[in-house]
């Protein structure tokens, strides 16, 4: 039960809204909670929870593309966007701009292994480090 209980925590907190799946990982680790099976419900959660935020990006991304695409400061994101876009995602585990960093990778359709491989293992790199700090 504290499987589930932590999972949803974990995919909640990777979405838009302001959650901390952090504190539930430590409470649940702290109150002994098996530091595999706690890493493996968060890290499962976190990392499906960004994979539909690159999805949702993805599928919107058309027509975030036509109207950045009418303004010149739309076009220079854009540009910075697709440059910048895989050193961005390193960013992707800090709160407040890691998710939403997630959902533009899909609006400017990066490649989604490499997304998955950046985010994904940089989202679980963080549960490893916080099992290790408790």
């Amino acid at each position: 039960m504290q499987e589930v209980a932590l999972f949803l925590s974990a995919f909640l907190a990777a979405t838009i809204l302001p959650f901390s799946s952090e504190l539930a990982f430590v409470t649940a680790l702290a109150n002994g909670m098996n530091p595999l099976s706690a890493l493996i419900a968060a890290s499962c959660g976190n990392v499906l929870a960004v994979s539909l935020n690159y999805a949702f990006g993805y599928f919107l991304g058309e027509k975030s593309h036509a109207k950045l695409h009418k303004s010149k400061s739309g076009r220079k994101a854009l540009y910075y966007g697709h440059k910048y876009q895989y050193f961005a995602l390193a960013l992707s585990p800090l709160p407040l701009i890691g998710d939403p960093l997630t959902l533009v990778a899909g609006v400017l359709k990066t490649n989604f292994w490499l997304f998955l491989a950046i985010a994904g293992t940089l989202r679980i790199l963080r549960y490893l480090l916080l099992t290790l700090m408790v």
